[in-house]
């Protein structure tokens, strides 16, 4: 871990902000909660954070048809998936491809691609990512109705059913983005105990070479943060 003074770690933070800055176009969109989230743990995680609104709610949504002749079924998924596509401007919602951790996009041209054998026998299905923007004033509840009625309103083909799974998880675009507000943050603080200890000690901050993490803080709600460590030791005489 790397020690660094306070005002060594105040020009660090004017260096970090630029590139933070540099990166903001084609940002990728990254599923923050679930296995990605680290669980809050009041000895442990640093009380200096940055609170942000996730950008979007997501869930997975499977596509499923068990229609018995195979290329009817097919052609029936691939019917609702279009119907999917085309109501989904309408809805709030926006439809997407799902990675390890960043949400790809999906369009007219992934039908085939996605349609798979269900664990049932005479059954297809697709799985989506569907996801609607988390506006100011959403709730919980406001922004996953939006895709329930998304999934119930849309026309479907055949025997096709949309079943959302209750799965909800937040994403952010471009987390890393925020590193260079949560290090003036930490420099903030970082004076305050300087000057609250005054000049007969000295503060050191370890770690800020580290990622950000988050934290759950809410139902839409982030708390964002580097894992640092502040220390204050008497200065030698």
């Amino acid at each position: 871990m790397k020690s660094l003074s306070v005002a060594c770690a105040l020009a660090a933070l004017a260096i970090a902000v630029a590139p933070a800055q540099a990166r903001q176009s084609g940002l990728e969109e990254v599923v923050v909660t679930g296995s990605r989230v680290t669980e809050y743990d009041p000895v442990k995680t640093p009380f200096v954070t940055l609170n942000k609104r996730a950008d979007n709610l997501i869930t997975t949504v499977r596509v499923v048809c068990d229609t018995r002749d195979l290329s009817q079924r097919k052609q029936e998924l691939k019917a609702t998936l279009r119907n999917m596509i085309k109501a989904a401007p309408a809805a709030g919602v926006e439809l997407g491809l799902e990675g390890e951790e960043v949400i790809g996009r999906f369009d007219d041209t992934m039908l085939d691609a996605v349609i798979r054998p269900d664990g049932k026998p005479d059954t297809s299905v697709a799985l989506l990512i569907v996801k609607t923007r988390v506006a100011p004033a959403d709730t919980f509840d406001a922004a996953t109705g939006r895709i329930k009625a998304f999934a119930e309103k849309t026309a479907k083909a055949g025997r096709t059913e949309i079943l959302p799974t209750e799965d909800w998880n937040l994403t952010l675009i471009g987390p890393q983005r925020y590193r260079g507000e949560v290090l003036t943050l930490v420099a903030e603080d970082a004076r305050k105990v300087a000057g609250t200890f005054g000049p007969d000690y000295a503060v050191a901050a370890e770690g800020l070479q580290l990622p950000l993490s988050w934290y759950q803080s809410g139902p839409l709600e982030l708390a964002l943060y580097v894992p640092y460590k502040l220390t204050v030791t008497p200065r030698p005489k």
